[in-house]
This record gives structure tokens, sequence and C-alpha cells, in this order.
């Protein structure tokens, strides 16, 4: 039963302080995933120039991507560290991860390598700290939302965990901008096709300065809100659910006191205790509905195939007209999407996730096929570009917060570490899938339409899935909206 009334005496103060803190875990989500989009053609010129192998299309695909594998092992341990170490100490340790892969993707050479020399030994070595920074992203992404829903009163809880996700896409629009800035000047290389996914830099086109350091720039960037993050979640409270589990309920009544009231402080407390008496339960002692549902929230959020715009956004826009400025656009359509997931914070707590959710997927389907004709018809540029604001705007303010809120809620408290953690690294693994999948596919010639069959069937591909996802809420997924967590247990024992 959901025992909040508008009665409660909530220290909002308090409160907006420790959530505040830990969503920047959600900036440095989205700031690490999107460093790529400004770095990457200045990464592949770099690579371009080694002399001990051929830096292909599909390995490019694969370094774009690479932080997404430790993504998922991330993900996939949250649930261990969740409950080994705490919701806080995990993310002390990702803001370190975070820290450390800014400083190693910067200087890759770091005491092993030739300063500057590109070989296949440095590629390696790179891609090995884009996955240290995706180990970080990986525990932040399960975590950050658990332990803002953990501290959250129920009747505020989606707007709060919404504000996770609007801190990924503001990370991500910081990211575009510091991009923008750090180019300044200069031009991203001349990269020229020589073969079937192989291409080569003209060095005499290409700005120099961009090929050999401003993409490191670009990523060593990201040190200083890590840092930042490692430092300020070591002063957060750990969440009262976890310290219930533990054992620990005099901390647990002190937290909830400092945020709810005395008074409402016991009756959450109680609700806690009633369903923590067994600190742990079977993944499936609720079924294997809620975990079905859990893992195919993540799943369609990715194939729906937002990141694959997101990572490669200049590049796509360069693709539709030489006279735009990619990286301007870049940061316009960064704008758009800070504005439409703020739509998803104010109407979540008033609309409910189903209908955000279901809206979304219809406007992403529109704004994909609405590329896709573009490409067929080569209609003026405008056009695609304003489809693909469309696209992910209807991303923003649907899948990409509302995604986030259901995983942090759904799951009843005894199975929520392992089942967020399984959730969130099917997430992950989709993720890397669309991503390294995206530039072979986008760039895939026939006949005579060349590379512009592969543009229009990959949007035509994200539009039907987006249809499919719309279809798989309206039938599944259960509106979660004024329920507590403690509630959860009940819901699906009767979904049995």
């Amino acid at each position: 039963m959901n025992r909040n009334t508008s009665q409660e005496k909530t220290n909002l103060t308090y409160l907006t302080g420790i959530v505040g803190v830990a969503v920047l875990g959600g900036l440095l989500f989205g700031y690490d995933t999107a460093v790529i989009s400004g770095a990457e053609k200045g990464l592949q010129a770099f690579f371009l120039q080694a002399t001990d192998f051929q830096y292909s299309d599909a390995m490019h695909g694969f370094t774009s991507s690479s932080a997404l594998i430790g993504c998922i092992v991330g993900s996939a341990i949250s649930g261990y560290f969740a409950s080994a170490l705490g919701r806080k100490k995990s993310l002390v340790v990702a803001g370190l991860f975070f820290f450390l892969s800014a400083l190693g993707s910067y200087y890759p050479e770091f005491l092993f390598f030739e300063p500057g020399k590109a070989d296949y030994s440095l590629l390696v070595m790179f891609n090995i700290y884009r996955i240290l920074g995706g180990l970080g992203v990986g525990i932040a992404s399960a975590i950050c939302p658990m332990y803002i829903a953990e501290v959250s009163p129920s009747r505020m809880r989606g707007t709060l965990v919404s504000w996770n996700q609007f801190a990924i896409i503001f990370g991500q629009l910081v990211v575009y901008f510091v991009n923008f800035l750090i180019l300044g000047e200069h031009t991203n290389p001349v990269i020229e096709k020589i073969g079937e996914g192989l291409y080569s830099l003209n060095v005499a086109a290409s700005d120099t300065w961009t090929v050999s350091t401003g993409w490191r720039y670009m990523f060593v960037s990201e040190a200083f809100p890590a840092g930042l993050f490692a430092l300020l979640i070591c002063f957060v409270p750990e969440t009262p659910r976890y310290l219930t589990l533990k054992g620990n309920e005099a901390k647990a009544l002190q937290v909830l006191t400092r945020i709810n009231g005395s008074q409402q402080a016991q009756t959450i407390l109680a609700d806690i205790k009633a369903t923590a008496r067994q600190t742990t339960e079977r993944l499936f002692t609720y079924g294997w509905m809620v975990i079905f549902i859990g893992i195919m929230l993540s799943v369609f959020q990715q194939i729906v195939g937002i990141n694959a715009v997101l990572y490669f956004a200049p590049r796509i826009f360069e693709s539709m007209s030489e006279s735009m400025n990619p990286m301007a656009y870049t940061v316009v359509m960064g704008v758009v999407n800070i504005l439409f997931t703020l739509v998803a914070v104010f109407t979540v707590e008033k609309l409910g996730r189903k209908p955000l959710l279901i809206c979304g997927s219809l406007g992403m389907a529109a704004g994909a096929i609405g590329v896709s004709v573009s490409n067929i018809l080569t209609l003026p540029p405008l056009l695609p570009v304003l489809s693909i604001m469309v696209y992910s705007a209807s991303f923003m303010f649907s899948w990409g917060p509302i995604c986030w809120v259901l995983i942090a809620e759904i799951f009843p408290n005894t199975i929520r570490g392992a089942a967020v953690a399984i959730a969130v690294a099917f997430q992950w693994i989709f993720n890397f899938i669309v991503s390294s999948s995206f530039i072979p596919l986008y760039n895939m010639s026939m006949g005579d339409m060349g590379s512009r069959f592969g543009h229009c069937f990959v949007y035509a591909l994200y539009g039907i899935v987006c249809v499919v996802a719309a279809i798989f809420v309206w039938r599944l997924v259960p509106e979660t909206k004024g329920k507590t967590l403690e509630d959860m247990n009940a819901l699906w024992k009767k979904r049995q």
C-alpha cells in the first residue's frame, strides 16, 4: 500500500543535495559515452598512420565502441558491488575508473610506448583505457538510479530518477560543447575511401593538430568532473534500504528521518523491514516475467538505435551536406535533447510511465522513417536533419529517462541488486551490438544507390523496432506511478 501522503515533511534541501551528487554519476555516464563523437574522426586519422597494420572500418567501429565492453562487464558486476560494498562505495569505485580512463585515453603511450607513434600495440592499450572507463559507466548506470530510487519518497521517485537521465543528456551536451571548443578553428581530418571497408588519411589536406592532439584533449577533459564526483560521493549517506538489508536499522532510520521526518521515517522503515526479512531471495522468486520485462526494457532502449546517432552525430550531419558545420549541429541536437528530457522530468509523475514510453516510441518511429525516406528520395538536407531531431527528442522524453525509472523501481527489494545488474548488462550488450554495427550498416552500398542504401536501411530498421517497442509497453509493462518500492513485492506476487 502507498502510505505516502501530501502532508509528508520532506527535507528537500538535504534530499536535493545527495541526489545532486548521485546524478553527477549520470553526467559522467553521458560524458564518457559521447566524448567519442567529437574525437572519433581524429582518432581514426591517427591510427590510419600506423605502418604495422591497416586500420579498417571494422576496427574503427570496434575502437569507437570498445568502452561498451567495459559497460557490459561493469553493469554485470554491479549487483555484486551493490550488495558487497553498498551503493555508495560502488559509486566511489566508478568515479575512480572514470578518472583513470580519462588520463589513459589522453596519453595511452604512458610508460610503455613511443609518444605519438601509432601502431597496433598502442591501439590495444587505448582500447584497454576506454574499457576501464566503460567499467565506470556500467557500474554507475546501474547503481546511480538505484541509489536515487532508494533514498527518494515514492511520490517524487519518478521525477528524481528522471533527473539522472537529464544529467546523462546534460553530460552529452557538455562534451559536445567542450569538443566544439577544443576543435575551435581547427578542422576534422580528410579521410578517403580506398576500398571496401578501408580508408586512408589525406595528410596534405588534413589539420595535423587534429590528428595528433585534438582527440587527446577531448578525452582528458573528463578527468575534471570525474575527480569531483569521486570526492563528493564520499560525503553522501548509504541508502536506508541497503542499510536495513544489512541489519543496520538504526542508521537506516537516521537517514530516513533526515529525509522524511521522524513520523514518516518510522512508517517507511516498517515497510522496508516487512519486505527485507530475507536479505537474499532467488532471482525468480517473483516469477520470470519481472526479469523478462526488465531485460526487454533495456534491450528496446538500445535497439531503437539512439546511441548510434549520439555517438556518431557529427559524422551523420557531415554526410547530409558538406555545407553543414557538423559539430555545431551536434550541439544544437544536444540542446534539443536537454529540453525534451525536461518534459519527462516534469510529467512522469503526472502522466505515468507507460503513456510517455508509447508516445515516445511512435515519435521515434516517425523520425527514423523520415530520415530513411529523405535518403531514398534525396530530399533537401534540412528534412533529414529535422527528422533526426524528432527521433532524438522523442527518445529523450520517453525511453531515455523512463527506462531507467522503471528498472530502478519495478524489482522487489530482495532481488533488486541482482535483477538491475542483469537488466543493465543486457542494455550494454545491445548498446555494443548497435553501436559497433552502425558504421558498417550506414556505409553499406547497393547498386546505383551506393551508400544511400545503408542510410535508408538502418533508419527504416530502427523505425520498425520503435513500433514493436510501443506494442511491448502497451501489452506487458505495468504502470508503477505512485507505488512504493515495497509495493513491487505484492504487484509481482499477483502476476505469478
